[in-house]
């Protein structure tokens, strides 16, 4: 028969055991359940033309006549806005959608406003066990909506209230393999105004150049502005459900402004009142986990940026530009760009200032940005990110080596003046003042602290929370493998070996710390591996991976400074 200490320990690894199934079991079946399926054939556009008036364009939304379409009181003009001019041409919902695809993107335009209605992302598996299944970012209906809009408003702008455009196009699908190629859409207004709506399509990007070129065979000058935005509803993009512990990424809309280089317009502001305000060039973006959609405006023109919560429950970002007048006869362009796609950031810092901001590294970002620049650097000639990942411990441990070498120095201290602070404590176990002046004249004498054990610890913790967010924003993380089991660094351990392999070093590395405080404190600290390695089981592989190498290294050095201060102890 075992004794009971032995029953205790059996019982304790058995529980662990089960615990550890059970959560492996729970892991795998709510992961399974969660996992995006294959999207729809195309999306579910809405709107159908007017039989009432020939030639004039088609409401927009037929169930609740909501306009999308910004009020030209926007525009910053007091000029009244007449009917827009009837178009040629109609298309049924079932023929008006355009597919273009690239090796970068996959978009369908609706012909009814020339809207993006749908984008996926070839390049961005949806999941990792489904890579023939792209990323969707914008998509409508199927209980979804997320759309980029855009138009011309104003005295003759040809999307009026409740009202947009119907263009037509010489194909429904464009296949651009390489280079620079244009989707032409167009129409011819009941006066003789030509509109072309064109979009740029480069192979090898997911910017988008859209502009409208308007010939105006008319008697009078065309006054149009151009709006472009964003309508989206505020679900959580699909796929995105799962349980996640810390921070969440940011879902919601952000712009650059002349008094802050980035600023978030969250949901919930817009649903207590309209924003609006002016900026010269500027974007307006929407962003969610990895991925956004932008519009970005020309430079140098002074914009109306606003967002707004619609009676449906959708919301709409945006900006109108000014107001532009083409003469009699003349030719006139209104354009801007529009990107849809992955928060790479060197991209988006070329496209227009401050954009690459929306890679949103929370208050901790000045430093974390130098660690990307370092994980890149190390991936570059690593070939790896987990391995970069450990260059980078590496490189932090050593950085940091003066300062925890003084914390060990200090540990390997107090584990030598263990017996007499056990005598201290015998002899003034009764006088808690005495005892404490006697301990701090012996911490003096000694060049020993109770805290010296806090500071290797405390010392990462800021590289810890900035490594976070590098690896939760960082879409070059995403899905990146490491080795063997870890197929994706930015998603947890899916067998939990890592955190468990980390709080197996923590309990190590207490057994060579000396136990300081009273036995409450001392029965505390024994439960901090448990309770980091429970705190760790969902954190990304990556993070958890920098926690463990710091760790191991961290209990190298400990060794080999206490080893290093006993020896000159003795030896003096």
């Amino acid at each position: 028969m075992f004794s009971a200490e032995v029953q205790r320990i059996i019982l304790l690894v058995a529980l662990a055991a089960t615990g550890y199934l059970l959560i492996l079991t729970w892991n795998d079946d709510y992961m399974q359940a969660s996992a995006p399926t294959e999207h729809s054939q195309a999306p579910q556009v809405t709107g159908e033309a007017r039989d009432d008036v020939p030639g004039v364009g088609a409401t927009t939304d037929t169930t609740d006549q909501i306009s999308d379409v910004p009020d030209a009181s926007l525009i910053g003009t007091e000029t009244e806005t007449p009917q827009p001019s009837g178009l040629q041409a109609a298309a049924s919902n079932n023929d008006r959608l355009i597919e273009v695809r690239t090796p970068s993107l996959r978009v369908w335009i609706d012909q009814l406003g020339g809207d993006f209605v749908r984008v996926q992302l070839p390049g961005y598996p949806v999941a990792i066990d489904r890579p023939d299944v792209p990323f969707q970012l914008l998509d409508v209906g199927n209980g979804y909506t997320y759309v980029g809009q855009s138009g011309l408003i104003g005295p003759n702008g040809l999307d009026g209230s409740g009202q947009r455009p119907r263009f037509i196009s010489t194909s429904k699908y464009y296949d651009i393999d390489e280079g620079v190629k244009s989707v032409v859409l167009s129409a011819v207004t009941e006066e003789g105004v030509t509109v072309r709506k064109i979009f740029d399509f480069a192979a090898d990007d997911f910017l988008v150049k859209v502009r409208y070129e308007i010939d105006n065979a008319r008697a009078e000058a065309f006054q149009a502005s151009l709006f472009a935005q964003i309508k989206r509803d505020g679900r959580e993009p699909p796929g995105s459900e799962g349980f996640s512990m810390g921070p969440q990424p940011y879902l919601g809309a952000a712009l650059t402004t002349p008094e802050s280089r980035y600023e978030k317009l969250e949901l919930d502001d817009l649903d207590e009142g309209t924003f609006t305000t002016n900026v010269t060039g500027g974007w307006m973006a929407f962003l969610q986990h990895y991925f956004l959609s932008a519009w970005v405006a020309e430079p140098e023109e002074n914009n109306r940026y606003y967002g707004r919560r619609r009676s449906d429950g959708t919301y709409i970002v945006g900006y109108t530009g000014p107001l532009k007048t083409v003469a009699a006869g003349d030719t006139g362009k209104w354009q801007a760009r529009f990107y849809a796609g992955p928060k790479d950031q060197k991209r988006l810092e070329q496209i227009a200032p401050n954009l690459n901001l929306t890679v949103d590294y929370g208050f901790l970002w000045w430093l974390a940005v130098p660690l990307f620049t370092l994980l890149d650097w190390f991936n570059s000639v690593a070939g790896n990110w987990g391995v970069a990942i450990i260059l980078l411990t590496i490189l932090v441990k050593g950085l940091l080596y003066p300062l925890s070498a003084k914390s060990y120095k200090s540990m390997a201290n107090m584990r030598r003046i263990a017996p007499q602070m056990k005598k201290l404590q015998e002899r003034h176990s009764d006088d808690r003042q005495k005892l404490s002046q006697e301990m701090m004249a012996l911490y003096k004498k000694e060049g020993a602290s109770p805290l010296g054990g806090c500071l290797p610890m405390l010392l990462p913790m800021p590289i810890f929370i900035a490594l976070y967010w590098v690896l939760y924003e960082s879409v070059e993380l995403r899905h990146a493998p490491f080795m063997l089991w870890i197929d994706d660094l930015a998603a947890m351990d899916p067998y939990f070996v890592l955190p468990l392999l980390m709080g197996a070093s923590m309990y190590v590395q207490q057994l060579l710390s000396p136990a300081v405080g009273d036995p409450m404190q001392v029965r505390m600290m024994k439960m901090m591996p448990v309770m980091f390695t429970v705190l760790f089981l969902f954190f990304p592989a990556g993070l958890v991976l920098y926690w463990l190498v710091n760790q191991v290294l961290g209990l190298a050095q400990q060794w080999w400074v206490i080893k290093q201060t006993e020896e000159t102890t003795a030896q003096a």
